[in-house]
């Protein structure tokens, strides 16, 4: 699901954005990772400790181990990206913090949350131990990203829902590099293929899917809607259909048609009424269809949409009184 033959992949719009989950700048520049003096050790390590861990590296020029471990530490941190801050305390120039803490020997790491000491190690440890010691510190790392593509991903939907389709496309795009089978990314793309009336180009995004991913209800609502718009297509002209309602307002066909057409056109309240109509009339019509086409618009409009509350409401009055 990645590569020059996805349909997602083309440009749509500025659909051109990347997002960069936590990378990391460069060390002394603003990044991860600073040398800190007792004065300074308030801030930079227990004010700090209370937004995300913190590493303190207490160190010496003398020592050899410091020197191994120092250049690995760096690089894990900065492959943590964010998930943890290292600061740096030469104890020959300022020994008094690690006299505080108990350090007889060098190197010593520990890690800083919440303003408290939390743990700790000694000694030029593999990169591998490192991993490990900040996954136990910050947790996973998958966590981090998974809440802030949540956080995006609901971003985009307000954005789509607010008639930016390009802002959202955007949004969704990012998403889709950094996790390729992402489904909700992938539906809210389709919703924006939908929206600029490339119904096709939606089509093909949606094609030959696994099959896991084609079982995510967002990506089912969306083919729903794919199906509803080429249905709609094909029932006719929506200003005959309303002359004909004027002429008789109980032609129970052309009322569905014309539900139909309103639905995808975005009109989903007048929509959900011209069903409510015929029910109120003739439950029997069509088998109880427009009951049936009711709850087909519901799984495309969502369980929270404001249509589907209003006219689940009605129904349920029509139903149960």
């Amino acid at each position: 699901m990645s590569g020059n033959d996805n349909p997602y992949n083309n440009s749509f719009g500025q659909m051109t954005a990347t997002a960069n989950y936590g990378a990391a700048p460069a060390p002394g520049a603003g990044g991860y990772i600073k040398d800190t003096t007792t004065a300074g050790f308030a801030k930079d390590v227990i004010e700090e400790s209370r937004n995300q861990p913190v590493l303190v590296d207490f160190w010496a020029p003398w020592c050899g181990p410091c020197k191994q471990l120092t250049p690995v530490l760096e690089k894990v941190v900065n492959e943590a990206q964010g998930r943890v801050k290292l600061v740096k305390m030469n104890i020959d120039d300022h020994p008094s913090i690690a006299g505080q803490l108990g350090i007889q020997s060098i190197p010593a790491v520990i890690a800083f949350v919440g303003g408290r000491p939390a743990d700790g190690f000694m000694g030029a440890v593999p990169e591998s131990q490192i991993h490990q010691f900040i996954d136990r510190i910050a947790g996973p790392a998958g966590a981090d990203q998974a809440a802030e593509i949540e956080a995006v991903l609901k971003e985009a939907d307000e954005l789509l829902a607010s008639g930016d389709t390009n802002g959202a496309a955007q949004l969704y795009g990012a998403v889709m590099q950094a996790e390729p089978e992402n489904a909700k990314a992938l539906a809210g793309m389709a919703e924006c293929m939908i929206a600029a009336n490339q119904y096709e180009r939606a089509r093909e995004a949606l094609a030959e899917l696994p099959e896991e991913m084609a079982k995510d209800p967002a990506i089912q609502a969306v083919s729903k809607k794919l199906d509803q718009i080429e249905e709609a297509r094909k029932l006719g002209d929506p200003v005959a259909l309303e002359q004909e309602l004027a002429r008789n307002p109980d032609d129970h066909e052309a009322r569905l048609k014309l539900a139909k057409i309103r639905n995808v056109e975005g009109r989903r309240e007048e929509s959900a009424e011209h069903l409510l109509y015929i029910m109120r009339k003739d439950r029997a019509f069509d088998d109880d269809g427009a009951r049936r086409q009711l709850l087909q618009f519901f799984d495309v409009w969502g369980f929270k949409d404001s249509a589907t509350v209003s006219a689940r409401r009605k129904l349920s009055a029509m139903l149960f009184s």
